[in-house]
């Protein structure tokens, strides 16, 4: 897959939790390009936070604001792009990922319910918290992976750890597809 203009260097995709947002942001910084989360362009597009977008309109209100952002983000969006955890399910948006460099970040439940925290405020996480991560895991986990083209283990790394194995994995990728079109030029 070449990277053409106007693409993401890299897409994270991942549960709540994975650190996408802290990933994105260091990757940004050392490679010296922008980041860019869909969640937060959901909410300034919004006016508003998740929260009260899922309390006011519900979730499939949300889910189209959030296609939205990541159409968006995806046709434009040269640095790092974050995206929210749910937005894979959506059909039109994994067609999309097909073009593009995805890492997925994947995280235990320990890990994710360490990080989310049990007194979390996100919309899916009502009731028991450990159980509804638990079921977003197991629901969302052959998605990820069917949308990846390189996966990242977070368990038990910090953040740092985790952008420099992403980092590796997209400049492995990037030099062999440099070198894969050199040598085509090089076929007769």
């Amino acid at each position: 897959m070449s990277r053409s203009r106007n693409r993401p260097r890299v897409v994270l995709v991942g549960a709540m939790g994975a650190g996408k947002s802290t990933v994105a942001r260091l990757l940004a910084a050392e490679w010296g390009t922008t980041v860019r989360d869909t969640d937060a362009d959901v909410e300034a597009g919004a006016g508003r936070s998740i929260s009260d977008i899922f309390v006011d309109d519900g979730e499939q209100h949300f889910r189209s604001l959030e296609r939205a952002a990541v159409v968006e983000a995806l046709r434009s969006h040269e640095g790092v792009l974050a995206l929210g955890g749910g937005s894979v399910l959506d059909a039109d948006v994994r067609e999309l990922l097909r073009e593009h460099r995805v890492v997925f970040l994947s995280v235990g439940l320990s890990d994710a319910v360490k990080r989310v925290g049990l007194g979390s405020a996100r919309p899916l996480l009502l009731g028991n918290v450990r159980a509804q991560i638990k079921a977003l895991l197991e629901q969302r986990l052959p998605v990820y992976q069917a949308v990846a083209s390189a996966t990242v283990v977070t368990d038990g790394k910090k953040p740092d750890v985790v952008a420099r194995e992403v980092r590796v994995a997209v400049e492995a990728a990037e030099l062999a597809e440099s070198t894969d079109s050199a040598g085509a030029g090089d076929r007769t």
